[in-house]
């Protein structure tokens, strides 16, 4: 049966719109930032002969709870600006073995690529967001900069954190009422980096890493950059009120509490003073 072309895939499209926008807004300079997008066999199949399999790549980590799973992923060291040009060189179609350990490429990464260094903090973060929500399918990771800059000036308790934020912009609360997680500055593409963010997966979203930036999670691409875009706002309002003078009137708990109401979604306890 002859395979419909790659290159329109709707989830292929999405992964060169989506870094290519990212890029445009400064969040992924560089090669920095990555995206994984967990795919369905049968949407893979449609484009891929899912048997023919280029290269397998040995893993260091675990990934047996997502053995035979299909994800779509930013390579390893490219640049988010070029993937709209050449996505089959820094992008990869790849699908996790039956015993964990490895991964088996079946498109793109062209020139011996591989996938993200964060690849295990992406599965891992996968992992729990599975349990709590059998329709999630995205993780991303961009260097949002005014959520950045906040990890400097800003307490890191993430309730204070999330409160601010909700205060910033009035849709906040009703984008992200669970709350915004924080975990300590640690060494990026390590196991311990991303234990601990899956470890905040399962309650939250969105998880900042001080000084670096944020993991973003959600069923769809666009509701994962609406994510991170949601709280990058409200960090940039932050910013702007600073440079202002500080603030001087801010929605009240009440309001917050109210807007959560209207809108029927429940904020995370221990946050509104009622």
């Amino acid at each position: 049966m002859t395979k419909k072309d790659i290159l329109k895939a709707p989830f292929l499209q999405e992964m060169t719109k989506t870094t290519a926008n990212l890029y445009r807004l400064g969040w992924d300079e560089r090669n920095g930032g990555n995206i994984s997008y967990l795919l369905d066999e049968e949407e893979v199949a449609t484009y891929l002969n899912i048997n023919d399999i280029k290269r397998t790549v040995p893993m260091i980590f675990d990934g047996s709870a997502l053995a035979g799973k299909y994800f779509i992923v930013t390579g390893s060291g490219k640049y988010f600006k070029n993937v709209i040009d050449n996505p089959a060189e820094n992008l990869g179609i790849i699908r996790i073995t039956e015993d964990g350990r490895s991964l088996d490429i079946l498109w793109g990464l062209e020139d011996g690529g591989v996938p993200t260094s964060e690849l295990p903090s992406h599965l891992m973060s996968h992992i729990e967001r599975l349990k709590v929500d059998p329709d999630h399918r995205v993780i991303m990771h961009c260097h949002a900069t005014n959520l950045i800059g906040m990890t400097f000036t800003h307490s890191l308790d993430e309730n204070a954190f999330t409160k601010t934020l909700w205060q910033m912009c009035t849709e906040c609360i009703v984008v992200f009422p669970e709350g915004i997680g924080i975990i300590p500055w640690m060494v990026p593409g390590t196991d311990s980096i991303g234990e601990a963010t899956a470890e905040k997966m399962k309650d939250v979203r969105s998880v900042i890493w001080p000084h670096h930036g944020v993991f973003g999670a959600g069923t769809t691409m666009d509701e994962t950059f609406g994510l991170i875009e949601t709280a990058e706002k409200a960090a940039e309002v932050y910013t702007i009120v600073c440079a202002q003078g500080g603030v001087k009137q801010t929605i009240t708990d009440q309001q917050l509490q109210d807007l959560a109401d209207a809108f029927n979604v429940v904020p995370k306890q221990g946050i509104l003073n009622l």
